[in-house]
């Protein structure tokens, strides 16, 4: 019996990209993989745009809540996927770790929902190749 498939999303302040991709994660993917996130500085609150760009989605993340990497997190997943080029992580022995180098769009000068939405998109298609890769299947 194999066990199920273990990922950790993570990004700077854990307020925002890692907590869309592993929201969208779980949403896609249900119960078929086991989803953290985390940050390598964690903020204090939620990106309000993040949680509503995901609730137009129908996903609630009410409550989840920026937090640090942990020993447990580390020893449940087989994979960790940094968010953007700020986010580093140490490499962990049999834990490998990608870098999803997110779209910005307000380097085109798109801001506010509009942004938002285009980052959740992009995280959106990277999670469902994802899925996918990991054979989780879509939850659709």
């Amino acid at each position: 019996m194999t066990s199920k498939p273990g990922v950790l999303f993570v990004c700077v302040k854990n307020g925002g990209k890692s907590q869309m991709a592993g929201a969208l994660m779980r949403h896609h993917a249900q119960d078929a993989i086991t989803v953290y996130t985390a940050g390598t500085n964690p903020g204090s609150s939620l990106n309000a745009q993040s949680v509503e760009s995901l609730a137009e989605l129908g996903i609630n993340i009410t409550g989840e809540h920026p937090k640090p990497l942990t020993a447990d997190m580390l020893a449940n997943v087989e994979l960790i996927v940094t968010l953007g080029r700020e986010a580093v992580v140490d490499p962990v022995p049999g834990i490998e770790i990608r870098n999803w180098d997110t779209e910005e769009p307000s380097t085109r000068g798109i801001e506010g929902m509009e942004r938002m939405r285009l980052v959740r998109d992009d995280i959106n298609s990277r999670v469902l190749l994802l899925a996918k890769e990991l054979d989780a299947g879509t939850g659709e």
